[in-house]
C-alpha cells in the first residue's frame, strides 16, 4: 500500500469513529485541542487520557524540487496533571514510486506552574530519529530551501535531532495568544544550533476555531548565507464531537526560499 493511499484510508477510519461518538455524544465543547499545525498553546492532554491524530502537509517548492505528500500520525497521552507525552510517525511521498517511511519522534512537554496566569509558559523537548526526506514541516527553522533531491535518496541521509521550545500562552475569553521560541540541534552533523519561531492568535466561536499563525526560520549559528523561510497561514477548526477535531490550514510562503504553499490537514480524536 502505498504513503498516501495508507493516510487516505487511516483518515477514513478515525472520521467513522468520530461520527459514531457524534452520535452518542452529550459533552460540552471545549477548547483543549490546539487548532494550529506548527504553534504550541499551553494546553495539555489530561493525565491518563489518549489522543490520536492523523495529519498531513501538501507542499510546492518554488525551487526545482517537486510537490510533496507529507502524512503522520500523532499519539498524545497525559502522563501527569502537568506532562503530556507525544509519538510521531511520519512518512513523505513524491509519486508512488518515491515514497518513504521517514522517521520518528518523541516529544515531552511540561507545565511548570499551576492555575491561568497573564502568560502560561510550557517546556517542550523532543528527540528526533528522521531522514532528510522528512517534509511534515512540523518546525521551519536555520535557512535555505528545501532540497531537490528525490525522496528515496534523501531517505539514506539520516540524522538525530534534539528540539527544544519555550511556549507561552495567553487564554483571554474566547482568545488564545501563542508565541514558540524554537531550537533545534542535529546531533549527526556540525550545524551548530538552527533557531526559529511561531506566532498565533485565534478566536472560539461555540465548537469553531479561526484563527492565523505566522513561522519560519530565524538562521542558524553556523550560517550557510541562505534566505530563511517564512509563512503566514489562516487556521480553521471544528469540533466534530467534543472529542475530536477536524483542522485545515493554508500556509503562504513570503520568501523565495518558502514554498509557493504549504496545505496542511488533519483530524484528531480522544480514543480514552
Amino acid at each position: 500500500m502505498t504513503t498516501s493511499s495508507w493516510s487516505a484510508s487511516a483518515f477514513g477510519a478515525l472520521l467513522l469513529v468520530g461520527v459514531a461518538d457524534a452520535a452518542i455524544a452529550q459533552e460540552t465543547y471545549t477548547s483543549q485541542e490546539r487548532p494550529y499545525f506548527v504553534v504550541y498553546n499551553d494546553h495539555l492532554e489530561k493525565k491518563g487520557e489518549l489522543e490520536v491524530a492523523l495529519l498531513s502537509t501538501l507542499g510546492d517548492p518554488k525551487n526545482d524540487a517537486a510537490r510533496y505528500f507529507a502524512p503522520w500520525i500523532e499519539l498524545e497521552y497525559g502522563v501527569m496533571r502537568k506532562w503530556t507525552a507525544e509519538l510521531y510517525l511520519e512518512g513523505a511521498s513524491i509519486t508512488h514510486n518515491d515514497s518513504a517511511f521517514t522517521g520518528w519522534r518523541l516529544e515531552s512537554r511540561f507545565r511548570p506552574f499551576d492555575g491561568d496566569h497573564l502568560v502560561n509558559p510550557v517546556l517542550y523537548v523532543e528527540y528526533e530519529s528522521i531522514s532528510e526526506a522528512s517534509r511534515i514541516q512540523k518546525e521551519i527553522v536555520g535557512e535555505g530551501a528545501p532540497s531537490p533531491e528525490p525522496i528515496r535518496v534523501l531517505d539514506e541521509e539520516h540524522a538525530h535531532e534534539l528540539e527544544g521550545r519555550l511556549i507561552l500562552s495567553t487564554d483571554r475569553g474566547k482568545w488564545n495568544f501563542s508565541e514558540n521560541l524554537i531550537l533545534e540541534k542535529n546531533l549527526s552533523a556540525d550545524e551548530g544550533v538552527e533557531f526559529g519561531y511561531g506566532a498565533a492568535v485565534s478566536r472560539r466561536f461555540r465548537q469553531f476555531h479561526a484563527g492565523v499563525e505566522v513561522y519560519g526560520g530565524l538562521g542558524a549559528t553556523v550560517a550557510a548565507s541562505e534566505e530563511t523561510r517564512h509563512f503566514i497561514a489562516p487556521v480553521f477548526a471544528w469540533h466534530v464531537t467534543p472529542g475530536s477535531l477536524f483542522k485545515v490550514s493554508m500556509g503562504f510562503g513570503v520568501t523565495e526560499a518558502s514554498e509557493r504553499y504549504l496545505f496542511r490537514v488533519g483530524y484528531s480524536i480522544d480514543v480514552w
